[in-house]
C-alpha cells in the first residue's frame, strides 16, 4: 500500500523571487533493503547485488562522509557499505555529474561489496524535514534513523556503523541505539582497519587539505580572483543572453594564455556566435579548469583578441612569441562555473633542489600535472623529497579566490618517472581509463571452454539460427595471429550465377544478457583500449578471443549483413596521398554517437561518414555501442515472437546518457593510443645519438605551415612534430648551395601555402606545402610531462624518395619493430635489475652476522646524520 506524503521544495526564480513548490511523495512499506539477512526477501525484492555475508558490521557512511571520502570507500577491502539515498542525491547536487558517475559506477561495480536503499522512499525511514532545521542537520538525521530502521529490519542480527564529520551527532545519536554505533570516519578507520596503510595515508592527506584550506580562508584577506556569481544570477544571465555557458578548452600548447570555450546548448543556438570563444589569461580563466562547464561574459569588441598561429614548444611558456596574432574572435571572462569536472591527476614533485629551496620543514609543496593544460596543485605532505623520481596521483578538492592555485592531496603512487609501466600507469589515470582484472561474480557469468568441457550451440539454438556450414564458403580476412576476430565473409553462388557476398557477425549479446555484472562492466568500460603494446578489453577473452571470436574450422553464432567496399588508390604520390587523406580525416570533427530521438533528422548526417544515416554493428567484441544496436535489431526482428527483449531497451534519455559516456571513452581509447604510440617513440630515440645515428635521419613531408616554422610528417616512423624555422635566439634557417642548413639573422615570411626564410646576408630559401625534406629526429626529454620527438630540418632536400610501395610495406613494419625493440630493452633492464638485486641478496646472506639491525647498519645510519645539512634548523 502506497503512502502518500508531500514534499515542499522552495525554488529561486530568475527574478529573485522565492516560489513554493509541493510535490507529491510516495512511500512503500517495503523497499530492496539487499541483505542477505531479510526476513522477507520477497517483500523486499532483492533481486541483483546483495551484500556480503561475511562481515562483522554494516558501515553506513554520512553524505559528508561520501562526499569528502568517496576515494577511500573505493577500498575493495572496505566491505558492508550501504549507501543511503539521501548521501548519494547529496554528492549529486553538491559535487556535479563526474562524482555522482562514479559513486554509481561503484554501486553497480561486482567488485566492491556495497548497496544503495531508498530510504526516502521507505515509509518507516522517511523523515520530513522540520521548520527552520538546516538542510545538513536533517541529511544527518535521516540517514541515521535509516540505519536504526536497517538495523531492525535485519533482526538486530547485524551491528551498524555510522560513520559521520558531525560532531554534535555524533554525540547525540552514539549511544541512542543498542547495536547502532556512531562515529568519525577517522576513528572508523583507526578501530576497524588499524592496517590498512594506504587507506589511512589517503584520510591523512584528506584532513590536511581541509586543515590548509580552512586555515587560508581565515588568513587571506587579498584576492587573486574575481568571485564567481550566485547560481541563480548565471541562470538568469544564460536565460536573457548576457552570460553564454559552455566547455573550457585549454589550448596545451599556451596552457597560461589561451582557452576556449565551446558553446553548449542554448547558447549555442541564441548567441548568434559563429566560432568559440577566447579565454586570453589566467584571470580571465577566473579558477576554472580545463573541462569544467562555465559560464563566460563577452568583453567589449574593442578587448577583443586573436588566437597564435606561431609554434609553441610546450608549453609551460608563458611568454608570447612576438608573432602577430590572427583576426580578433569574441573574447571573454569566465564569471562562474556550472559544472567542476575534476578528476584524478598525474603529478611531478619538484626536484630536490627546489623542494629545499622552500625550507626543510616545508609543508606545502606546489607539484606540476602531466597534462600541460591543469594548473599547479598545492598539496600538503612532507614526503616530497621521497616522491621527486616518481609519478604520482594527486586530486583537487577546492580554488579558492584567495588562492593562486588549487588545494589538493596525494593519493598513490604509479610508478617511477622514465619507466615503462609508470609512463604507461599514468597514460591510462589520465585518461580515466580503469583496467583491474575482471571480477568473480563477472566471471562467473561467462560460458566454459576447456579441452576437457568445450562449448557447443545447443541443438535449440540451432534451430533458431541460419546454418551456413553446409551451404556457403565462410572466412576471415583478418591477419594472421588476429586474436579478437569479429567478423567473416562468406560467398556463394546464386541459381542466376551472380555471387552472394555475405559479412557474419559474432552474436555477443547472447553470451552478454542485459544488466547483468558482465554487461554493467562492458557497458562502463565502452570500448576495447589499444596502446602500442598491449590492449584491454571490453569483455573477458573466453568471448573476446575465443567463443565471439569467429575462428576457422569452428562452430560460432552471428548476425549476417550483406555488404560491398569501396577502395581508393592514388598512384601518383603514396605517402602524400596518405597524409592528405589523414589531414582530410583530422580537419573535420569526430562522428558522435546520439540518440535518433534527441536529434533532429537533418542532424544525421556527417562528412566522414559520407551517408545521410549511418550506423554499425560489426564489432560487438570491443564496442559496446554495437551491442545496443545488436540489441535493437533484435528487438525489431523479434516483434512477432514471444520474448522479453523490449523490457530490456533503454529510454531515449537513459540512451542520450549512455551516448555520451560511449563519446567519452571512445575519446579517452584515441588519445591513450596515440600517447602509447608517442611513448614508444620518444623511448625508441632517447638512447640514440642523434648526430651519428643513422636512424635518426630521416625524410619528412611539410603539411602545415605556420608562422614561425612547419609541422612535418616522417613516414617511415609514422611521427607527426613541428620543425622550427626561427629559433629561439631569434635566428631563422638557411640552406646553403650543398642545401644543408645552418643558423643566421634575417626574418620569416608566411603566405598560404610556403613560408620564406631570409637572411640579413640576402640568402633566401623557401619551404612549400608537400615538400619533401631531410630531418634530424631527437628527443627533448621532459621530467614532469611526457618527452617528446624534436624534428629538425637539416636539408631541404629529400633525404629518401619514397616511390614505391616496398617502403610502405617496410614502413609500417618498423614500427611494429620500434614497439618491439623498446619493449626488449626494457625486459633487458629490467632483467638486470634483478640479477643486481639478486647479487646483492646473495652477499648479504653470506656475510651477514644478524638477522636484526646490525652494527654495520647502525654505524651508516650516524654517518648518514652526520652529512645532513642541518644549518635550516638554527634559523631564527
Amino acid at each position: 500500500m502506497l503512502q502518500k506524503r508531500e514534499k515542499v521544495l522552495l525554488l529561486r526564480t530568475f527574478q529573485g523571487r522565492t516560489l513554493r513548490i509541493v510535490r507529491e511523495h510516495y512511500l512503500r512499506p517495503s523497499v530492496p533493503c539487499h541483505s542477505p539477512l531479510c526476513p522477507q526477501p520477497a517483500a523486499c525484492r532483492n533481486d541483483g547485488k546483495l551484500l556480503s555475508s561475511d562481515v562483522t558490521h554494516y558501515m553506513i557512511p554520512d553524505w559528508k562522509v561520501v562526499q569528502d571520502y568517496l576515494e577511500i570507500l573505493e577500498f575493495p577491502e572496505l566491505k558492508g557499505i550501504i549507501f543511503m539515498q539521501t548521501a548519494c542525491q547529496t554528492v549529486q547536487h553538491q559535487r556535479g555529474r563526474r562524482q555522482y558517475n562514479k559513486l554509481r559506477n561503484l554501486l553497480k561495480d561486482a567488485r566492491h561489496d556495497c548497496i544503495l536503499f531508498a530510504n526516502e522512499f521507505q515509509q518507516y525511514c522517511y523523515l520530513p524535514r522540520e521548520r527552520g532545521e538546516s538542510m545538513e542537520k536533517w541529511q544527518t538525521r535521516s540517514i541515521y534513523n535509516a540505519a536504526v530502521w536497517y538495523y531492525h529490519h535485519c533482526q538486530n542480527r547485524m551491528p551498524i556503523v555510522m560513520v559521520t564529520e558531525d560532531e554534535e551527532a555524533i554525540q547525540q545519536y552514539g549511544s541512542e541505539t543498542e547495536g547502532v554505533f556512531v562515529i568519525s570516519f577517522k576513528n572508523y578507520l583507526d578501530n576497524f582497519w588499524p592496517d590498512l596503510k594506504a587507506a589511512h595515508e589517503l584520510c591523512d592527506s584528506i584532513l590536511q587539505s581541509r586543515r590548509e584550506r580552512e586555515n587560508e580562508s581565515q588568513e587571506s584577506h587579498g584576492k587573486e580572483y574575481a568571485e564567481h556569481l550566485p547560481l541563480e544570477v548565471l541562470e538568469a544571465g544564460i536565460k536573457s543572453g548576457r552570460y553564454i555557458q559552455g566547455i573550457l578548452n585549454v589550448n596545451k600548447h599556451r596552457a597560461q594564455i589561451e582557452a576556449f570555450v565551446r558553446l553548449q546548448g542554448a547558447s549555442c543556438k541564441d548567441s548568434g556566435l559563429v566560432s568559440d570563444i577566447l579565454i586570453h589569461g589566467m584571470k580571465a580563466r577566473n579558477r576554472s579548469i580545463h573541462g569544467d562547464v562555465v559560464v563566460v561574459e563577452l568583453l567589449p569588441k574593442n578587448e577583443w583578441k586573436g588566437r597564435t598561429a606561431a609554434l609553441c614548444e610546450n608549453d609551460s611558456d608563458d611568454k608570447a612569441s612576438g608573432d602577430p596574432p590572427s583576426e580578433p574572435m569574441p573574447t571573454g571572462r569566465v564569471v562562474g562555473i556550472l559544472q567542476k569536472n575534476w578528476r584524478d591527476y598525474v603529478v611531478t614533485f619538484p626536484s630536490k633542489e627546489e623542494v629545499q629551496s622552500q625550507g626543510k620543514n616545508a609543508q606545502k609543496i606546489l607539484v606540476t600535472p602531466w597534462d600541460y593544460r591543469i594548473p599547479k596543485i598545492r598539496i600538503s605532505t612532507q614526503q616530497a623529497e621521497a616522491l621527486q623520481d616518481f609519478r604520482v596521483v594527486v586530486r583537487i578538492d577546492s580554488w579558492e579566490s584567495t588562492s593562486v592555485y588549487p588545494n589538493g592531496h596525494f593519493v598513490r603512487v604509479l610508478g617511477r618517472i622514465g619507466d615503462l609501466e609508470g609512463e604507461i600507469a599514468t597514460i591510462l589515470v589520465e585518461n580515466s581509463i580503469s583496467v583491474v582484472p575482471f571480477s568473480e561474480a563477472q566471471m562467473c557469468e561467462m560460458p566454459v571452454n576447456t579441452p576437457g568441457n568445450p562449448w557447443k550451440v545447443s541443438p535449440e539454438e540451432e534451430r533458431e539460427r541460419k546454418d551456413l556450414r553446409e551451404t556457403h564458403l565462410v572466412f576471415s580476412i583478418d591477419p594472421k595471429g588476429c586474436e579478437d576476430v569479429d567478423d567473416t565473409l562468406s560467398v556463394r553462388t546464386l541459381a542466376n550465377g551472380s555471387l552472394e557476398l555475405g559479412v557474419h557477425i559474432a552474436d555477443v549479446t547472447h553470451f552478454v544478457p542485459p544488466s547483468s555484472y558482465i554487461d554493467t562492466e562492458a557497458r562502463t568500460r565502452a570500448t576495447t583500449y589499444y596502446l602500442a603494446d598491449r590492449r584491454y578489453d571490453m569483455l573477458p577473452s573466453i568471448l573476446s578471443a575465443d567463443l565471439c571470436s569467429l575462428l576457422g574450422g569452428v562452430d560460432r553464432s552471428n548476425k549476417t549483413l550483406a555488404d560491398s567496399l569501396d577502395n581508393a588508390n592514388d598512384p601518383n604520390d603514396p605517402i602524400v596521398n596518405r597524409l592528405l587523406r589523414s589531414m582530410a580525416t583530422q580537419a573535420m570533427s569526430n562522428a558522435l554517437y546520439f540518440s535518433t530521438g534527441s536529434c533532429a533528422e537533418e542532424e544525421f548526417h556527417h562528412y566522414g561518414l559520407a551517408l545521410d544515416k549511418y550506423t554499425h554493428f560489426t564489432s560487438p567484441i570491443r564496442r559496446y555501442s554495437d551491442i545496443v544496436v545488436h540489441r535493437l535489431l533484435m528487438a525489431a526482428i523479434s516483434k512477432d515472437k514471444k520474448m522479453e527483449i523490449k523490457d530490456n531497451l533503454l529510454s531515449n534519455k537513459d540512451l542520450e546518457e549512455l551516448c555520451r559516456h560511449i563519446n567519452n571513452r571512445n575519446r579517452a581509447a584515441q588519445h591513450s593510443q596515440k600517447q602509447s604510440t608517442e611513448l614508444f617513440q620518444c623511448m625508441y630515440f632517447k638512447d640514440k645519438d642523434p648526430e651519428n645515428e643513422e636512424r635518426c635521419i630521416s625524410d619528412g613531408v611539410i603539411y602545415s605551415i605556420r608562422t614561425n616554422g612547419v609541422l612535418v610528417f616522417i613516414p617511415r616512423f609514422g611521427i607527426k612534430g613541428a620543425a622550427y624555422l626561427r629559433n629561439k635566439d631569434g635566428l631563422v634557417i638557411s640552406c646553403g648551395s650543398d642545401s644543408r642548413s645552418e643558423w643566421k639573422p634575417g626574418s620569416l615570411q608566411r603566405f598560404q601555402n610556403k613560408i620564406t626564410s631570409t637572411t640579413t646576408g640576402g640568402e633566401s630559401v623557401t619551404f612549400h606545402l608537400f615538400d619533401h625534406v631531410t630531418v634530424r629526429i631527437s628527443v627533448q626529454a621532459s621530467r614532469c610531462h611526457s618527452d617528446t620527438i624534436r624534428l629538425e630540418i637539416i636539408s631541404n632536400k629529400p633525404y629518401m624518395i619514397p616511390d614505391t610501395e616496398l617502403f610502405q610495406q617496410s614502413s609500417l613494419l618498423l614500427k611494429s619493430d620500434l614497439v618491439k625493440e623498446v619493449t626488449r630493452s626494457v625486459e633487458e633492464a629490467q632483467l638486470a635489475q634483478e640479477v643486481k638485486v639478486n647479487v646483492i641478496q646473495e652477499d648479504y646472506q653470506k656475510y651477514c652476522q644478524t638477522k636484526g639491525r646490525s652494527l654495520y647498519t647502525l654505524l651508516e645510519e650516524i654517518r648518514d646524520l652526520a652529512l645532513l645539512d642541518v644549518s635550516n634548523s638554527y634559523v631564527m
